[in-house]
């Protein structure tokens, strides 16, 4: 079974799939290191509380596989307002993923998912 990626950019939802995880993740960087400057957000104040941009989740990418009823892997990545991209690991709690010196969230991505076995 293949995993799925999906790609959320506001109300703009498309769906890819991939044999692999490390093609699921490549293709997740490929899809969210193309958005540029589409990505990028102005702080904004909801009745008394200001988000600055890296407060604000511009785009944000799924992935999940191998099966489609119980999925062995639930990760993705959030590219905020300010252009960085944030690592996370399950779907409904999420476990941000800290980078290393050096290391991109993807690479951090791919790191936790073999630690844990999903490779």
């Amino acid at each position: 079974m293949p995993y799925t990626v999906t790609i959320r950019v506001g109300p703009k939802v498309t769906r890819r799939r991939a044999d692999s995880l490390d093609e699921a993740i490549d293709l997740l960087e490929q899809q969210l290191s193309s958005l540029g400057g589409a990505a990028r957000r102005k702080s904004t104040t909801v009745l008394t509380r200001e988000y600055g941009p890296q407060a604000q989740v511009a785009a944000r990418g799924e992935l999940s596989g191998p099966s489609r009823l119980r999925p062995t892997v639930r990760a993705g990545a959030d590219v905020r307002g300010d252009g960085s991209v944030q690592a996370y690991r399950g779907r409904v709690k999420r476990e941000l993923i800290e980078s290393r010196r050096g290391e991109t969230a993807f690479d951090a991505l791919r790191r936790r998912c073999s630690e844990a076995g999903d490779l």
